[in-house]
């Protein structure tokens, strides 16, 4: 699937759960944000919209019931709010890192990398209960076949945004070299 058509895909599916007496009308915008050309969208859209859709897809792939849906619904937003979070602080010490350690214009100063270091581990332990905490509340809405699915689902769903990212990196490196040649 080309990423023009995941994001028309997403965007129709949206508008779809959004109208009146869907299952997702109070949880989705009412209407489907307006589909940018594919060479300008950010990584952290392209993470929103597949959120999105998969949160669009668990129902089917877990064939969850219409009582079990809106519960799921809620506690998977929370476990991809929590993970966003998660890598989102983690990206920031990250880079702080990066900063203080550059040879060209690092500091020497060895206390604020331990701080760093040490607000790295926290910020991984802290991230790991939170995502233990979500995963539990998840399958508090499954049954245990449910919950399988629910693992093998998720770790599909990442290979596919992984392959959508590598599509839109290439797609991107494409755009620029036909521009440049111009």
């Amino acid at each position: 699937m080309s990423l023009r058509t995941m994001i028309v895909a997403v965007g129709v599916v949206l508008a779809i759960a959004a109208s009146p007496g869907s299952a997702l009308a109070q949880q989705v915008p009412a209407a489907p944000p307006a589909l940018p050309d594919p060479g300008t969208i950010s990584a952290a859209q392209i993470q929103r919209w597949f959120e999105a859709f998969t949160v669009l897809q668990a129902q089917e792939a877990l064939q969850l019931s219409e009582a079990q849906y809106g519960r799921f619904v809620t506690r998977l937003k929370a476990l991809q709010e929590t993970r966003r979070r998660h890598q989102q602080a983690r990206n920031k010490i990250l880079g702080d890192m990066r900063r203080i350690t550059n040879p060209q214009n690092g500091s020497q100063d060895e206390a604020q990398l331990t701080e760093l270091l040490k607000a790295f581990r926290d910020t991984d332990d802290r991230g790991a209960a939170e995502l233990r905490k979500a995963y539990e509340s998840v399958d508090e809405t499954l049954d245990i076949r449910q919950q399988a699915r629910f693992r093998v689902f998720e770790e599909r769903m990442e290979q596919q945004k992984l392959e959508l990212l590598m599509r839109a990196r290439q797609n991107a490196r494409t755009a620029a070299r036909g521009r440049g040649k111009l």
